[in-house]
């Protein structure tokens, strides 16, 4: 039976990934780029939209670009699980413009997956179905929130890629794997120990 953890009414605890010792390669395994920023659950009924951390905060009034991306969606109702982040025009993320508490109109969501979709509940549903449904739902040219791509390559070649770029690292999951709160397996993460993310959570101790 799975454990239903809900602090309050809407909020699904997120799934974490585990760190991987080595990127996992191999048929069901896809890789996708993990960005720096913090974890946001958006969900939508009708025109209410709210915006969760990954403890169970409404952080909706701070992301109005988000909130107004959801609204336009065509799905009555839905949740997605993703990144909230800052772009550069490289494209990379930017968490010192991202950080503190004042509303942030550059924000956006990297959308990964999707937990409902019109009043389905889609957790025991493989990700990788999730995901073409997530697609779907986001539509095209969505302002304010995107599709995270993923990547179905050898592990260490992509994570290698990634850390040439400067960025995170990635985040590996089974392509089977339905979606489970709190910490998973199914879900690895591979950090690139030279990145800004990782060398500032070195220096400040961030819970991520």
């Amino acid at each position: 039976m799975r454990k239903v953890i809900s602090r309050v009414p809407g909020f699904i605890e997120p799934c974490r990934p585990s760190r991987a010792i080595r990127p996992p390669s191999g048929p069901f395994w896809i890789h996708e780029i993990k960005h720096d920023g913090f974890r946001l659950l958006v969900r939508k009924d009708g025109s209410r939209v709210r915006c969760f951390t990954k403890n169970g905060h409404d952080w909706g009034d701070r992301y109005p670009g988000i909130v107004l991306a959801a609204r336009r969606l065509k799905a009555d109702s839905c949740l997605i699980d993703g990144e909230v982040v800052v772009l550069r025009e490289d494209g990379r993320s930017d968490f010192d413009a991202l950080r503190g508490r004042r509303r942030n109109d550059s924000a956006v969501l990297i959308a990964f997956d999707l937990i409902e979709h019109k009043g389905h509940d889609l957790r025991d549903v493989p990700l990788l179905q999730r995901k073409t449904k997530l697609r779907k739902v986001l539509g095209k040219n969505i302002t304010g929130i995107q599709f995270n791509e993923h990547m179905r390559a050898d592990g260490e070649a992509v994570f290698h890629h990634v850390c040439q770029m400067g960025l995170e690292g990635i985040v590996s999951k089974r392509i089977d794997a339905p979606y489970r709160s709190g910490p998973s397996k199914t879900w690895l993460k591979s950090k690139n120990p030279l990145s800004e993310a990782v060398t500032r959570e070195a220096s400040e101790d961030w819970s991520r």
